[in-house]
Order: structure tokens, then C-alpha cells, then sequence
């Protein structure tokens, strides 16, 4: 009995030992996993990032679209090739976008900490410019080169943007985003089209420090330091020597008649916009109103800082903006309204990111003798002449649109802008100082650097199924110049949009485009 009790606890250690042997070697079961949840505090779509308190929501849109009658993605052909209507003038520009944004939000004993980051990679068509010898050089649009190659620097010929990447806490908001001194719609009252004059848009973002505070029942207010290096400098511009053209040599046939006056001499940055905003948001609509102060320094009259500078001059502008909601048409429809003045501060009114701030367009002419007509126009902060101060640009302006819903998958919108432009005598007489010594006398003309913008549009959209909608947008842009008789452009042209020595006929000049467009939210 003692062998075979012995036989038994050894077979049994060994047995142990095989299955413990044979355990090490199995998988260790792996934790539970954490899954993702549903953060419910902020509105559909937030996720808790696992292993913390903090809640993210991605989203963003790919977009396609093809631009008919313009060198530029949004704008109205009314500067540069495009706008000169012949062999280097687009028929179309094309766009394929990407965007991303990132939403993340954590609650804390002060209140939500907020960060926002919204970035684009955009690759568009690219336009041609004249060298005067037959050539053209061009490129995409972002990089410079021949139109079927990678610009250096570039992402496969394209371009990657930082549009929003801002934090807020405590009521302040740091970074760049929607400037406050905008309407809720930025540039888009009721359209697609990107080149709305009538109010501020800095759709891209301007860098800021801003605090909001929140009165309850839909009242809050906004006070705002934003950079305005990027986007809200229209221009100082140095018309030189009163009575010459910056000695003889810096105004140019080509800079007059391409809307340039003078040189662009704006110094270095030393104060930021400073811009106060109050809102009122109600389930009819809401009201804006919304204030900017704009320091504008120049540079100096001549090539040394020995040779003197005008003194700064501050501008400012005031818009008003209401949307009205739901109203009797049908569900959803909306009308968004907006006027804006300006004194030196032009930007505000001539939107940041789209008005390129200086007009040249040509056209047909019924003037015996002309060989086309031409429209000149430019919208600085301030001119000055060597010796004296700024004198600033007034602007006024206004933009709106309104939208009705068809059904459930069908809207139209209709909308319209217009600006005007005033100089005062002083500027005036400054820049027909320059243009008459640059371009000489031609019996019947005369200089007169005001003008006025007119903008009218439509759009049809088609969402046949949720996120993903298809639109077309018809836009016509009028440029009422100020200029009258003719201009006899000298013998050297303007080669770079390949328009020869002759007479020209002082017009006024339209633009007509079409913006198709597929675009698909999530």
C-alpha cells in the first residue's frame, strides 16, 4: 500500500508540474477594454477621450467645385488676367478641399476649458501672367510653378491652412478665430460667392485676445485686441511729392492703371484692433452691434528715416447686423442683413480675406479710336503726399440675403452687396496729382478716384441625402468707376496682361461668374 500511495503522489506532482508548465505558456487574459463613451454635455457627436475626462468631437467637409468666368476660386474677375478678357484669362478654376476641425472641451470648477483647431489642404487650379515677350509664367495657386508640378515647400502642389486654432476659458477666447467684430455668418449672408463687399469676414480667423461676458437671456458682449497685420491693413499709401510722381520714378502707367496710386508704405505693427461688440440672441433672430478702432502707421516719405514720416491716424468703423428667422415663407427661412461704415479702416468694409482693395478690368468700347475700355479703382486706409499727413478713405456698405426652403431637400437663396468709396479733396487731389503726371492729359478726362460696388446673386442648393449637397451660385459684380473721357496708355504697355500701347476708354465694368459645387459634411 505504501508503494502504490507513493506511485499515486508522484504521478500527481508530476501532473501539477506538466499543467503549470503549460499555464506559463498561455496568454495572460488582457484587461477589460475601455470603451469609448457618449459625452452628452456638449450636443451630438462628443466622445470622452478614454482614460480622462476630457470630450472630443471631430468633423469637417470634402469639397469639390469648379469656378466658370474667373481666375479666382470665389472672386469676381475684376483685377489682374482675369480680368483683362483675353488668352491668359481663365474659362475656369478648379478646387478640391479637405477640412478637418477638432473640438475638445473639460469641465472645471471655473467652467469649460475649450480648444478648437480647424485646418484645410486645398489643391486649385492656377492662372497665367503675361511677360510682355509672349511667355507666360503660372502655376497652381498656391505654388508658383508650371501648373503640373509640386511647388517647393508645398504638399503635392497644394496648400495646407490653419483656419481657427484658438482656447477659451473664464470668458476669454486666445488664438485665432471669427473676429468679434463680424456677423455670425461672416461673409455668407445667403451665398456661396466669397467676395460679398458690405462688412467685415475674416472667415479664416484673425488672432485675438477677447473676453466675452454673458448677461443671460441671450445678451452678451465682446471686447477684443486683434492682430491687424494679416488681414485688416489696406494700405498707406505714399503718393509722393505733391505735384511729381514720387520723384520721377515709383508711380508707374502700369501701377496707376492697375489700381495702384502710389507705394503701399505702411510701417511696423503698434497697436492692435481694438474692437467692441454687444449681441443679442432671441428665438426670432438675433441683433449685432459692433465698433473697431484701427491704428494706421505709415512708413516714411522717402528711402531713410532722415527724410520724415506723417504722424499716425487712427480710424474706426461701426456695423449693425440682424437675422431674422422663420419667418411667414416657410420653416427655416431666413433673412441676414448687414451695414458697415468706415473712416481709414477700409477692411472692414471690403472684406479681409477675398478684396484684393484694388480694381483694373477691361472691356469693349464704343469710343472712335479706343482700342478697349478699362475701369481702375483702389479702396487704401489712407494716402499722403511727402511733407503731409494721412488722410483717410471713407467707405459705407452694406450686404444681405435671404433664403427659402423649398422641402426637405431643395433651398434658394438670393442676395446682394453693395460699397461706395469717398476721398476726401485732399486725397483726391493727391492721386490725380500722380495720375496726370504718370499717364499726361487727354482732352475730356477726368480724375475722379471715387467709386461704388454693386454685387447681386443666386443660389439653388440639393441635399438628396443628409450632409451631402450639391449647389450653383450665379454671381454678377459691377465696378461704377468715377473716371471719365479716355487714358492713352504710354508705349510700353502693360505686358503683364498683354495690353498694347492705344486709347482707352474710361468705363465701367461687370463681372459674371458661376460657382458649381459638391460638398459633403460629417
Amino acid at each position: 500500500m505504501k508503494l502504490v500511495k507513493s506511485l499515486l503522489l508522484g504521478s500527481a506532482a508530476g501532473l501539477l508540474a506538466v499543467g503549470g508548465a503549460q499555464a506559463a505558456d498561455l496568454p495572460v487574459k488582457a484587461k477589460a477594454v475601455e470603451y469609448v463613451k457618449i459625452c452628452s454635455l456638449y450636443g451630438a457627436g462628443f466622445y470622452y477621450i478614454p482614460g480622462t475626462d476630457t470630450c472630443i468631437k471631430l468633423g469637417g467637409y470634402l469639397r469639390a467645385e469648379v469656378a466658370l468666368g474667373t481666375n479666382g476660386d470665389f472672386a469676381a474677375n475684376m483685377t489682374g488676367v482675369g480680368a483683362a478678357h483675353n488668352r491668359y484669362s481663365n474659362y475656369y478654376t478648379i478646387r478640391s478641399r479637405e477640412d478637418l476641425n477638432i473640438d475638445t472641451r473639460t469641465a472645471t470648477e471655473y467652467g469649460v476649458v475649450r480648444t478648437f483647431f480647424d485646418g484645410v489642404f486645398s489643391w486649385t487650379t492656377g492662372g497665367y501672367t503675361g511677360a510682355g515677350t509672349g511667355v507666360t509664367t503660372g502655376g497652381t495657386a498656391y505654388d508658383g510653378n508650371n501648373p503640373a508640378g509640386s511647388g517647393s515647400g508645398q504638399v503635392s502642389g497644394g496648400s495646407l491652412g490653419v483656419y481657427y486654432a484658438f482656447i477659451q476659458f473664464a470668458g476669454f477666447t486666445m488664438g485665432k478665430a471669427v473676429s468679434q467684430f463680424d456677423a455670425p455668418w461672416t461673409n455668407y449672408p445667403a451665398n456661396n460667392f466669397d467676395s460679398l463687399v458690405g462688412g467685415g469676414g475674416t472667415v479664416t480667423g484673425v488672432n485675438q485676445f477677447t473676453y466675452t461676458a454673458d448677461f443671460g437671456q441671450g445678451i452678451t458682449a465682446s471686447f477684443s485686441a486683434q492682430d491687424q497685420v494679416a488681414y485688416m491693413q489696406a494700405g498707406n499709401v505714399n503718393l509722393g511729392v505733391p505735384g511729381t510722381v514720387l520723384g520721377g520714378s515709383a508711380a508707374t502707367a502700369a501701377g496707376i492703371l492697375g489700381g495702384a496710386y502710389g507705394l503701399n508704405n505702411t510701417g511696423g505693427s503698434r497697436s492692435p484692433d481694438l474692437i467692441a461688440m454687444l449681441r443679442v440672441d432671441q428665438a426670432w433672430g438675433l441683433f449685432q452691434a459692433s465698433v473697431a478702432a484701427h491704428d494706421n502707421h505709415a512708413g516714411y516719405y522717402g528711402a531713410f528715416e532722415t527724410s520724415g514720416h506723417p504722424e499716425d491716424k487712427w480710424g474706426w468703423a461701426a456695423q449693425l447686423a440682424l437675422s431674422i428667422k422663420n419667418i411667414p415663407t416657410g420653416a427655416g427661412d431666413t433673412i441676414n442683413i448687414q451695414g458697415v461704415y468706415t473712416d481709414g479702416a477700409t477692411r472692414y468694409n471690403f472684406q479681409p480675406t477675398s478684396s484684393a482693395g484694388t480694381w483694373s478690368a477691361f472691356g469693349s468700347s464704343g469710343l472712335a479710336g479706343a482700342y478697349q475700355s478699362i475701369g481702375i479703382a483702389s479702396a487704401p486706409d489712407t494716402v499722403f503726399v511727402t511733407g503731409g499727413g494721412q488722410e483717410t478713405i471713407k467707405t459705407w456698405g452694406m450686404r444681405g440675403g435671404y433664403t427659402h426652403n423649398w422641402d426637405p431637400y431643395w433651398n434658394s437663396s438670393i442676395y446682394g452687396a453693395w460699397a461706395q468709396v469717398n476721398y476726401s479733396g485732399a486725397a483726391a487731389a493727391g492721386v490725380c496729382a500722380n495720375f496726370f503726371g504718370t499717364l499726361g492729359t487727354t482732352a475730356g478726362t477726368t480724375c475722379n478716384p471715387n467709386f461704388n460696388i454693386a454685387q447681386l446673386g443666386f443660389v439653388t442648393r440639393w441635399t438628396p441625402v443628409k450632409n451631402l449637397t450639391f449647389s450653383g451660385d450665379f454671381n454678377w459684380t459691377h465696378l461704377d468707376q468715377k473716371y471719365s473721357g479716355a487714358v492713352v496708355i504710354p508705349a510700353a504697355g502693360l505686358p503683364a496682361v498683354a495690353k498694347p500701347p492705344g486709347t482707352y476708354e474710361f468705363k465701367d465694368q461687370d463681372s459674371f461668374t458661376l460657382l458649381l459645387r459638391a460638398q459633403r459634411n460629417w
